[in-house]
């Protein structure tokens, strides 16, 4: 009897192993966040101008639209008098994403995979990472009103990051741990 449960155990272990050394696995671990390589030019300047004071350019990569899906996907994630461009600059741009993310590509996956955290934040290092990420596009009372358990601080998280703030994987676990902490609630979810 112990021999057969230590065999399947050692079959567990050993499955577990292979599928977590995979490159596959190592690879979906790391695909939190798109590179794009940034243009040239004109549209950048366009981009510099209207677009990267709030969020990354990498979020262009999570979409494969056609012209008219850019434009209905710019003026969803805007809200009125943000992406306020003249004529010109706008089709720029919508001429730039609908070559480069148009329906022919692949948009990047939405996936993340939380990495699990040794040290976590105190009080001084939160508002220190609080105040670098998210005031640039709000204020900190946005935040003090919020009261979420830790799997909805980590979506909340993963979408501001998708939008501009400079988290990395382990910032933001750290981030989502004080936060559940501090502002958390006491419900699982």
């Amino acid at each position: 009897m112990r021999d057969r449960r230590t065999a399947r155990v050692a079959i567990w272990a050993a499955a577990v192993l292979v599928c977590c050394a995979s490159p596959g696995a190592a690879q979906l671990r790391r695909m939190t966040r798109p590179k794009v390589e940034r243009p040239d030019g004109p549209v950048w300047e366009v981009m510099r101008k209207h677009c990267t004071t709030c969020h990354g350019i990498d979020d262009y990569a999570f979409y494969a639209q056609d012209r008219a899906g850019w434009q209905k996907v710019i003026a969803e994630k805007h809200k009125a008098g943000e992406a306020d461009l003249s004529e010109q600059d706008r089709n720029l741009l919508l001429d730039w994403l609908a070559s480069k993310f148009g329906p022919n590509t692949k948009p990047f996956p939405r996936t993340y995979v939380p990495p699990e955290i040794s040290t976590y934040f105190t009080d001084p290092e939160a508002f220190r990472l609080l105040n670098r990420s998210c005031t640039k596009c709000h204020g900190l009372e946005r935040v003090d009103k919020v009261r979420k358990a830790a799997e909805a601080w980590r979506v909340t998280l993963v979408d501001m990051r998708e939008r501009g703030a400079q988290l990395s994987d382990e910032e933001l676990e750290q981030l989502v741990e004080w936060l559940a902490r501090v502002w958390g609630t006491n419900e699982d979810k």
